[in-house]
């Protein structure tokens, strides 16, 4: 079974499922970055008179005009964007869900090589370009671009970007400096894969002259949220673990901190981090603990959540000697989903990704939660 580490870093073999090859790639120093920049020199130059499709609607009003100059702070240090932004690219997930969810279709974002369709998309990207007449297939979408083997910098500059978006990322500073050579690079802005869908909203409207809607988008997904969660008060103060299993490995368990979206999520929807990852999480930049399975009945909590390649992993989990000494699991409070990508929905969370997520997810936690004695 493919361990599914997460946010921005690997140990091991192990990589989170949701960002599969991509963030463990982002996370690589290139290792050819003499080359890379003089193509990405030359792409400039072959692309600097091109006329590339602009984004439907980019035209700035004379008021998100005048928020111009910006200046966006972030780990490494600060950015500034002089005029609006017309021709916007992405990399990593969530930043090209809020532009596209702020009405910016980007000339250029990277594929969903995990969890995605048929398209290199998610159903919730799909159906918001297609709002905005850019379906994948028109004239008008974006340029799709891979980043398994880590951060395209010979594509993205061939777009010709006057911005590059990676609020949500687990940049280098060595990415960053190459990126910045291309066009103005917003950055995370304090942990790698560490940014919540709301910080990330609030910095790409700011970064495209749309702090008044992106405060919007925030104030109405929290609102569907809310009122989605509702139906389920069961789940209301029950405490959790998101984690990883791999019973055919001794050192299959890692539990998920609080710095990572998925927790960030379950908290934020009335459930509770269980003290025993809250008191291991205090002070720690990871966004993941290692967890010995001999110590797996230590993981107190009322409900297990994790991810699973298929239902037989599920079964595996509960029939073994240790995982299934978990509380959870011993009293059938486990969800463990094999749904790809909803679980990229829940750990990549954008304002596009948890509304969709949230008919599947939230059952499944209902059920959880009526197991709890």
């Amino acid at each position: 079974m493919a361990s599914p580490l997460s946010s921005g870093q690997s140990a091991g073999r192990s990589t989170f499922p949701a960002c599969g090859t991509t963030r463990r790639a982002l996370l690589k120093t290139a290792g050819k970055a003499t080359a890379i920049l003089a193509a990405a020199a030359l792409s400039l130059t072959a692309c600097s008179t091109g006329t590339g499709a602009s984004a439907p609607g980019a035209a700035a009003s004379q008021s998100a005009s005048s928020q111009f100059p910006v200046t966006i702070k972030h780990a490494f240090g600060q950015t500034t964007i002089k005029t609006q932004p017309q021709r916007v690219v992405t990399v990593s997930w969530v930043n090209d869900d809020v532009a596209i969810a702020l009405g910016v279709v980007p000339v250029g974002v990277p594929k969903n090589d995990w969890g995605g369709n048929g398209k290199g998309s998610t159903p919730w990207k799909d159906a918001a370009l297609e709002t905005l007449g850019a379906g994948f297939g028109t004239d008008k979408a974006p340029v799709q671009f891979s980043e398994a083997d880590g951060i395209n910098f010979t594509e993205i500059a061939k777009l010709n970007p006057d911005v590059i978006l990676g609020a949500y990322s687990g940049l280098s500073e060595e990415d960053y400096q190459k990126l910045s050579q291309i066009a103005p690079m917003v950055a995370y802005p304090e942990l790698a894969y560490g940014t919540s869908w709301q910080e990330s909203t609030s910095i790409i409207g700011k970064a495209l002259g749309k702090q008044t809607e992106a405060a919007k988008l925030i104030s109405d997904t929290e609102a569907t949220i809310r009122d989605k969660v509702a139906g389920y008060p069961q789940i209301q103060g029950k405490s959790y673990i998101y984690g990883n299993l791999e019973p055919a490995k001794g050192d299959g368990v890692n539990v998920y901190t609080a710095n990572d979206n998925r927790p960030r999520f379950l908290s934020a929807i009335g459930m509770k981090l269980a003290p025993v990852v809250e008191e291991k999480s205090k002070g720690s930049k990871e966004f993941f603990l290692p967890w010995s399975a001999e110590k797996a009945n230590e993981l107190e909590s009322d409900i297990f959540v994790t991810w699973v390649p298929d239902t037989k992993a599920t079964e595996a989990i509960k029939a073994d000697p240790l995982l299934g000494q978990i509380p959870a699991i011993k009293s059938g409070a486990l969800v463990a989903d094999s749904d790809n990508t909803l679980t990229l929905s829940i750990s990549a969370s954008s304002p596009l990704s948890l509304p969709w997520s949230l008919d599947t997810f939230l059952p499944q936690l209902g059920k959880a939660a009526d197991a709890v004695k």
